[in-house]
Parts: C-alpha cells; structure tokens; sequence
C-alpha cells in the first residue's frame, strides 16, 4: 500500500486525555513527536493535523475533533482534501480484546464493534482500508463484569505500572509505521502482529 495518511482516533478535549480509549491519538503524537511536528487545528477536515517527511514520504498525521462516534466525517474529508484514497489510509484504534503489549494490523476487515472503525466505514463506504489496533486489555475477562465496567475502563487512564509499557508500545507502534512506509503492509504486519511485550520488561524486550 502506498500510506499517505495515519489517522488516530480518540476524544478530543483534556477530559479524555491520556484515556485509554485515545491510544490512537497517543500513537499519532508519538509519530509527530518523533519528527519534531506540531499539530495544528484545521477547521475544514475537523481534525488537528501534522505532517512528517517530504515528498513521496510525507506523511500526514490526522487526530479527528469530532468525537469517536464520528470520526469518519473527519477521515472522509482529509481523504477528499488531499486527494486521496481508502488505499493510502491507515487506521489507528484501541482494542480491548487484545492486552496491553499486544497489536493487530490489518488491511481490511469489520469494524469488531469499535465505533470509530464503524464510523469510517460507514464514511469510507469500504471495509478495505487498514487499520492498526493497539490493546488496552479489558477490565475483566467474567462477561458480565466486563460489560458493567467497560465504559469507565475505556474511558479511564493507564496506571503508573502500565506506563512503562504502554510507552514501549507506542515506540512499537512507530517504528512499524515506517516499516509499513518502507517495505509494505505483509512486512509491517509481520513485525506488529508478532509482537509480545511483557509487563515490566525492560525497554526493547520483545518476544
């Protein structure tokens, strides 16, 4: 694929910052942070936005304000703007049914009750776009237990403990991007979907 565009998703707004439903604004400021970019309010695609890299390696960096419900109405006119398509896109969520140290890349697939993904496709009007998930772990693996504290484990910050981890992840998460940039999508999901930090491993420890 020829990736053009990394939108994460999340919540805008300090009330849900650092939540850990906005993994995916996590990992598109890890991105900017890495390159020194700063993003800035664009009102016409009701998203912050950054770029990284020049010519056929720019890179944008998209963080949708409109909420995660919506986020497609954002990715739909970045798409739009910079005259691109599904195929230069590539999507980054939470997922809860994966722990934290894990990730999954796809280059298609449904939206397995995330409802950003949903958005998107619904937007997008395609299902064949990809998407990154970041784990986040789930509050409980008990049905009914998970069910009742969903929300407030989604919407609550990482631990102290989880910190450590959650920032390995992130380096993870940008190193595959360029690995996705440079050699394809088969040889980033190779890297990512392999992937097994252990908690309280040491920086670089992966299994």
């Amino acid at each position: 694929m020829d990736l053009r565009l990394v939108a994460g998703l999340g919540n805008p707004g300090p009330r849900y910052a650092g939540t850990r439903h906005n993994a995916g604004f996590m990992a598109v400021e890890a991105l900017a942070s890495g390159s020194q970019a700063t993003f800035r309010n664009q009102t016409r695609l009701k998203a912050r936005l950054a770029e990284i890299g020049w010519g056929e390696q720019r890179l944008r960096l998209l963080m949708p304000q409109t909420y995660m419900n919506a986020c497609g109405v954002s990715i739909r006119a970045a798409l739009d703007w910079f005259n691109l398509g599904p195929e230069n896109l590539l999507v980054i969520v939470d997922d809860m049914d994966l722990p934290l140290g894990r990730l999954r890349l796809r280059g298609e697939g449904s939206d397995g009750g995330h409802r950003g993904l949903r958005s998107a496709i619904a937007h997008l009007d395609t299902r064949t776009f990809a998407r990154l998930r970041v784990g986040i772990g789930a509050p409980s693996q008990d049905p009914a237990v998970r069910k009742a504290a969903t929300v407030r484990h989604v919407l609550g910050r990482f631990s102290p403990g989880e910190n450590p981890l959650l920032h390995q992840v992130l380096n993870e998460v940008v190193q595959g991007i360029h690995l996705l940039q440079g050699q394809g999508l088969g040889a980033a999901m190779n890297a990512l979907n392999g992937l097994r930090i252990p908690a309280n491993s040491t920086p670089g420890a992966t299994h």
